[in-house]
């Protein structure tokens, strides 16, 4: 791709042409003109004649493919560049080789900082459980370590860890030589993130976002709070997205308001809504997902209920009246079923088209039923979820129907039914749970391990583009036409198609005379596209080598 040499500035006039550009507006457009900021024109090589000598800048495409950037609706962001910069364990096969990694990071880290990791997941090795604080005070050499589980609702940790934390052992969810739930890890958690200098959390954040814009990502949904991280975190993440460039940051923050004080204090801190991870329950992985029957492999557990009908109603109706969307992590039809029960309490009181107008958000909503499913649709709920959940832990012999049993795993992330309730989609990676990626996240929403569940390409494209924006209100942004945002990506790619996975999905659009523009091809095993630029408002906030 080559360009001219102007300076960059978001008010220049830019004509893109000699590719293929992804646009309802022209499913056949080769140019696209951007001003100002924003799409000015989307069309024919032919066309783009008359724009050429008129513009500041003229980008040669070379046939490379321009689509709408997409939004990760669920990211944690300083998590996720500690990830990138510390300890990762989601490569480790075995507890041996988890214990061994985190002996060398110790090693290649001499001093006494607390040391971060992330990403083990037991259900994947051998030994079949996590290791023991004896065998980490063993690895670490004595160090203060925290390992958070890949779902991140629970931890392991060193005693001298735990030493950081005086009355630990009183707290609800402390195992003497157990993963730490509830809040336990709460505190712990919050002893080793306090260890984390002002400078180790910037350079974390701009690695996330670097991460972020490199794969084509324009907006990321930072979904914070009190019990995930600190006002200082979620404020300096803001300001850091204001200035400096980079994929837009569009805050939430996971505390409970119950009136017109506790909503300006959310506004205060800037974020969007009272949203994103307020929980409502765990995680499978962790045993904490609410559930109305037991765990197959935990028959005395159900998980745990972190908020009711009546506190989810109480937050959903405070947050309606001051025009505040309201939002919640629920993962088990027993959370799910709460979350339902307090929005129609709310609704009866305040009238459902309020509500519904509030745009209020699910995140993960994983073990959904149809009830569910038609309330979704009902309260005018947006289904915030992460496709890349199925690949990780899908399929008859995954971590999903270790915990649940074959056939209610069979029944988790039902995309195809949420579309066909009209339920608005938006896909993240609530990473670093699973890795930003997300021409894989619409790969995995395509060719989800139950058949049924599985979504056509162009569906899952959209709501990994088009529904991020939706979530947060816009319905003028997330696609190329003229007056939308100038937030693009540009890849190198093999043959454009229009895919769907089988039989049972869109079955006409598959027909070249539909006119749908075609995206790449995302069948398994095929390779996925290459970023090349990301540019956001008019302003590159990537470039590769090539770009």
């Amino acid at each position: 791709m080559t360009e001219s040499t102007a300076p960059q500035s978001e008010h220049r006039t830019v004509l893109l042409r000699g590719g293929e550009v992804h646009s309802p507006a022209d499913p056949f457009a080769t140019a696209m003109v951007v001003e100002k900021g924003h799409i000015a024109w989307v069309g024919s090589e032919g066309a783009a004649d008359a724009f050429a000598t008129g513009v500041d800048e003229v980008v040669d495409l070379e046939g490379a493919l321009v689509t709408p950037a997409f939004t990760d609706a669920h990211v944690h962001t300083t998590s996720t560049g500690l990830a990138l910069t510390g300890l990762d364990l989601s490569g480790a096969r075995s507890l041996a080789d988890a214990l061994r990694l985190v002996g060398e990071h110790s090693a290649a880290h001499p001093g006494g900082q607390v040391l971060l990791g992330h990403g083990w997941d037991a259900t994947r090795w051998p030994e079949q459980r996590p290791p023991s604080r004896a065998e980490l005070d063993e690895a670490a050499g004595g160090r203060p370590v925290y390992l958070p589980r890949v779902d991140v609702h629970s931890a392991v940790g060193t005693t001298a860890l735990l030493d950081l934390v005086p009355g630990v052992t009183d707290l609800a969810g402390f195992h003497p030589d157990a993963p730490l739930t509830a809040a336990a890890h709460h505190a712990v958690r919050a002893a080793a993130h306090a260890a984390v200098t002002p400078t180790q959390r910037r350079e974390a954040q701009r690695a996330a976002l670097a991460r972020a814009a490199s794969l084509g990502i324009g907006s990321v949904h930072e979904c914070a709070g009190p019990e995930i991280s600190d006002e200082d975190d979620f404020t300096s993440l803001l300001a850091l997205a204001r200035t400096e460039p980079g994929p837009r940051v569009v805050g939430y923050w996971a505390e409970q308001v119950t009136d017109e004080k506790g909503a300006e204090r959310i506004r205060e801190l800037g974020a969007a809504g009272a949203a994103g991870d307020l929980f409502v329950d765990g995680s499978l992985g962790s045993h904490t997902a609410c559930l109305h029957d037991p765990y197959a492999d935990a028959p005395a557990s159900t998980g745990s209920a972190h908020l009711d009908a009546a506190a989810v109603a109480a937050h959903v109706a405070a947050c309606t009246e001051a025009g505040l969307q309201a939002g919640f992590h629920a993962i088990g039809d027993a959370a799910l079923s709460a979350v339902i029960d307090g929005v129609r309490t709310a609704a009866d009181r305040l009238g459902i088209a309020r509500v519904r107008a509030a745009r209020h958000r699910i995140e993960h909503a994983e073990m959904l039923t149809p009830e569910t499913i038609a309330a979704f649709a009902e309260f005018g709920l947006t289904a915030s979820v992460q496709p890349a959940f199925d690949a990780a832990w899908g399929g008859d012999d995954g971590m999903y129907a270790r915990r649940l049993g074959a056939e209610r795993a069979r029944t988790l992330n039902p995309y195809a039914a949420l579309l066909r309730a009209g339920v608005p989609l938006a896909f993240g990676s609530d990473s670093p749970v699973t890795p930003l990626d997300p021409w894989g996240t619409v790969r995995a929403a395509a060719f989800h391990r139950t058949p049924e569940h599985r979504i056509s390409v162009r569906a899952a494209f959209t709501a990994h583009t088009r529904g991020g924006w939706r979530a947060v209100g816009r319905d003028d942004a997330g696609v190329l036409v003229p007056g939308a945002p100038a937030d693009y990506a540009v890849w190198r790619t093999g043959e454009l198609v229009v895919q769907a996975p089988d039989d049972r999905v869109a079955r006409w659009s598959t027909d070249p005379r539909s006119g749908t523009p075609g995206l790449p091809d995302l069948g398994p095993g095929a390779e996925l596209p290459v970023c090349l630029r990301t540019v956001v408002s008019g302003r590159t906030v990537f470039a590769g080598p090539n770009g």
